[in-house]
């Protein structure tokens, strides 16, 4: 997606250093910007400290930014960057959890449609922070296994298993998501 006049204008004040102009960018891709940090944390609150991680990455290396190329996906990128980064720093913190084997199982095609964007949201925050990692790395931003393993520092073998598990679980948690809904609906 092409910036616009506007926007282009912001990107040449930010690039001058003027300060003013570095809040009106901010705020104006917050909404962007804020969805993809979602996908990657578990709390708003890490979700805000990726993004604004990332926007002092941005204006620290907005005079990198090559104006020929769209800014959306540059933009993207480092917030991909900064929450893979986030995620380095603060694995060590967290233990590894390792989920059961799920049963391979076919949900319907219709469930799956019927998912509101919160509802998807609750089951990958259910994931370890691996598989949902690797899931939104692979799935959602199009990285190879291989571009995977070298950003989070894994065998490419290590991601693949990782979306594989990824899936299994989610599939899992789909099932039960359904379930109980149905049960729910069944006792009204």
């Amino acid at each position: 997606m092409k910036i616009t006049s506007e926007e282009a204008g912001i990107i040449k004040n930010c690039r001058s250093g003027k300060i003013r102009y570095q809040e009106i960018l901010y705020k104006h891709f917050y909404a962007f910007a804020m969805r993809i940090c979602l996908r990657y944390a578990y709390t708003k609150t890490d979700a805000s400290e990726i993004l604004n991680d990332s926007f002092l990455k941005v204006f620290k290396n907005i005079k990198k930014y090559d104006e020929q190329r769209d800014f959306m996906p540059w933009l993207q990128t480092i917030i991909v960057n900064t929450a893979i980064d986030y995620y380095r720093k603060n694995a060590k913190y967290k233990p590894t959890l390792e989920i059961e084997e799920a049963e391979n199982e076919v949900i319907e095609a219709g469930l799956v449609d019927d998912l509101e964007f919160n509802d998807i949201k609750k089951l990958l925050d259910e994931l370890p922070e691996q598989y949902r990692l690797v899931f939104n790395l692979y799935e959602i931003e199009g990285y190879t296994h291989k571009e995977i393993g070298q950003k989070l520092q894994i065998d490419e073998s290590t991601s693949r298993s990782y979306l594989t598990r990824a899936k299994k679980k989610l599939r899992k948690l789909v099932e039960i998501h359904f379930e109980l809904k149905n049960e729910r609906k069944i006792r009204t």
